[in-house]
């Protein structure tokens, strides 16, 4: 037996080891088919492993002519009402079009803040998912966000889900751990180990009633304490309530049930409250919700 990390090195020569490390961070080996989670576990020679190579992104991204929903800016920072479809950064399949590009755009001197492929940049939203992301657009912003968000002091952020169903209670609390799913590197679980904590606070905003074909949705609130990737669609797939529209975690069968059927998930980033990193003061903030989610609760 030896370790996963070591046979890759021989078999890949070209790969640092800390390459092969955020590959299988990443989720892009697998063990007899199943995702590894570290790099330091056994494998034999029989075991089946297979390693997918992302497509290289560009190193630097451009500036592009994109229009943005901006809630707040100042010298130090900015908040933007993110559209869904547009995505953060610049990603495998998406070396342009997204919020850094637009960003370099608005604010030229950005580009130095925090990382050439990610500037500014402190917390993500999923491609499909709309409303409030704060971007760091100073060095000394950029610290002082970097250490709010990694420690979820004083940060405070609500998201409203239209989801199917309603959940059994009004209100709860979720708290376990999220890793990669065992077998689907792309889709996020609930696991036993292996995983990160994660805390929703969530509450039934209210019963919507029930829309299209027999479909029964609910508005829910959430608070999270931490930002694990999928963390809300995860959380509240485990409670039988997915978010609609949801194509990883959801009700495929329901949404198309819906008039109208739902073009990405029903997921918006609502409410924001944080101290400014720079002047010491809180902040908070709100995005309306998008037409498109109203078409569900209206």
């Amino acid at each position: 037996m030896e370790r996963l990390d070591k046979v890759l090195c021989e078999r890949h020569p070209d790969f640092s080891r800390s390459r092969i490390e955020g590959l299988v961070k990443s989720g892009y080996v697998t063990v007899n088919g199943a995702v590894a989670t570290k790099a330091s576990m056994k494998v034999s020679e029989s075991d089946a492993i297979e390693v997918e190579i992302p497509p290289p992104v560009p190193a630097v991204p451009e500036p592009e002519d994109i229009p943005l929903d901006v809630v707040f800016e100042d010298d130090d920072m900015i908040v933007v009402n993110k559209q869904p479809g547009l995505v953060v950064h610049p990603a495998p399949g998406h070396f342009s079009g997204t919020l850094v590009n637009a960003l370099l755009h608005r604010c030229p001197g950005l580009s130095g803040i925090g990382g050439v492929a990610r500037p500014g940049i402190v917390h993500r939203l999923d491609q499909e998912t709309s409303g409030l992301i704060v971007v760091a657009k100073s060095q000394p912003a950029m610290d002082g966000l970097v250490r709010a968000f990694s420690s979820h002091a004083n940060v405070e952020k609500t998201y409203l889900a239209v989801c199917h169903g309603r959940p059994r209670l009004d209100s709860g609390r979720i708290e376990n751990l999220i890793g990669r799913h065992p077998v689907d590197r792309k889709r996020m679980a609930v696991v036993e180990k292996n995983g990160k904590k994660a805390v929703t606070n969530w509450a039934v905003e209210r019963s919507i009633g029930v829309r299209g074909d027999g479909c029964r949705l609910s508005l829910v609130r959430c608070l999270i304490e931490t930002g694990r990737t999928h963390q809300i669609r995860v959380h509240m797939a485990s409670l039988g309530c997915p978010v609609v529209g949801d194509k990883v975690y959801g009700k495929l069968a329901l949404d198309r049930r819906l008039d109208p059927v739902p073009a990405r998930q029903m997921l918006h980033a609502w409410r924001l409250r944080l101290w400014h990193p720079v002047r010491n003061v809180q902040m908070s903030f709100e995005a309306p919700v998008p037409d498109d989610m109203r078409a569900y609760i209206a």
